[in-house]
């Protein structure tokens, strides 16, 4: 059953990249015309969106049949997690499209999907089971929830993206420029991490050090890729690998800090390599195909992810695990990070659709919150579970 799943989400893979394929050849090809040479519509989207469903039904078949393999909801772990959150931004993509029949938003959303899913597979996929803290029926109503909620605030993301992307001046330099380029870097780094990740494993590169962990015991960390930051008072057991140039204190996970150093130089050096390419910004070589776009459609959009979003992360993220946490740990708030970082979220958001509703905050400003959100989003999906120690750390 394990192997069945593995397979349909491979299959739910490629399906997806077809569907970027698709909604990518819709919005930068020619439209379709009848024997009379008259337009009659851009059919690559519809063939894009049929083919999201379809990569969302074998993401769907991958969940039940890994459940039905583990014999818990599989969201117990960073693999599953973020393929689960794959699954609930293909979802939110799925129904949002069935609303606006917006092609650009599948041409960003969809290639999200793919980084997303490849992301997760860095981690291990072996099926184990729960630990403790864990054997709960709350697993799968706290877990789910905020993972269907960040999957539809992360539409808000790409909405909000291609707004700045269709209306910024990339002749100007200045701030708005520097910092949505920035949000390009940080995409390119997210790839440059899949890629080397699977580089060193196919070097099969490992480097073991015995170190202090955060409970002042003696422990063993084992690091795939070259230690440029060591563990805690570290010392290398593994002969003839490099020795780390810094160690980092016990309350950080050096081994992952070390994988965020290794993905944003990597991530460095592909976007200049890129910007030597394009000899413009990112954001620029994308604009002349955003001419079409209504900004007032895309932004209409992010709104409306946000707004739907927002409550059920609201749920997920807060209210269920407070109460899971009662029942825990007995007591609803304890000011651990991956709390912290769920409540600043919760408050980000709250304040977008405050300044939204109340202030007028349309458009730009707007599309800025969107991508900041999400930013959010993803320094605690990574940052906060791998980096910091804490009581989510099983995560």
């Amino acid at each position: 059953m394990a192997e069945i799943s593995a397979n349909l989400l491979l299959i739910a893979f490629f399906l997806y990249l077809i569907a970027t394929i698709c909604f990518a050849v819709s919005v930068t090809g020619r439209k379709w015309r009848d024997k009379q040479g008259d337009v009659i519509g851009n059919r690559w989207g519809t063939v894009g969106y049929v083919f999201s469903i379809l990569g969302f039904c074998f993401s769907v078949g991958y969940f039940i049949t890994r459940w039905i393999a583990a014999g818990h909801v599989p969201v117990s772990n960073m693999f599953e997690y973020t393929t689960f959150l794959g699954t609930t931004l293909c979802l939110a993509f799925i129904i949002l499209y069935g609303i606006y029949r917006t092609n650009v938003l599948g041409m960003f959303t969809m290639p999200i999907v793919l980084l997303v899913i490849a992301f997760a597979s860095v981690f291990p996929t072996e099926l184990e089971p729960l630990i403790p803290a864990l054997q709960s029926n709350w697993l799968k109503i706290h877990v789910t929830t905020t993972a269907l909620g960040q999957g539809i605030l992360s539409i808000g993301f790409a909405a909000g993206l291609i707004y700045l992307i269709r209306t910024l001046d990339f002749t100007k330099r200045n701030k708005k420029v520097f910092w949505l380029e920035f949000i390009m870097y940080s995409l390119v780094s997210l790839v440059s991490f899949i890629i080397i990740r699977y580089a060193f494993e196919l070097l099969q590169y490992q480097a073991t050090f015995e170190y202090v962990n955060e409970a002042g015991e003696s422990a063993e960390m084992t690091y795939n890729m070259p230690a440029l930051l060591g563990p805690n008072e570290g010392t290398l057991l593994t002969n003839g690998m490099m020795e780390p140039l810094i160690s980092m204190p016990a309350w950080l996970r050096s081994d992952d800090a070390n994988t965020v150093i290794w993905s944003l130089g990597a991530g460095l050096i592909f976007y200049f390599l890129l910007r030597l390419v394009l000899r413009k910004p990112l954001g620029g070589a994308i604009q002349p195909l955003l001419r079409g776009i209504s900004p007032d459609t895309v932004d209409e959009v992010s709104y409306r992810a946000i707004a739907i979003g927002f409550p059920v992360f609201t749920l997920g993220g807060l209210i269920f695990a407070m109460i899971w946490a009662q029942i825990a740990w007995t007591r609803f708030w304890g000011w651990d990070p991956k709390e912290v970082w769920a409540l600043i979220t919760f408050l980000f958001y709250a304040a977008y659709l405050h300044l939204r509703l109340s202030r007028g905050w349309h458009g730009e400003r707007s599309a800025w919150l969107c991508v900041i959100g999400f930013v959010i989003i993803m320094f605690n999906l990574v940052f906060v579970n791998l980096v910091i120690a804490g009581l989510h750390s099983y995560a």
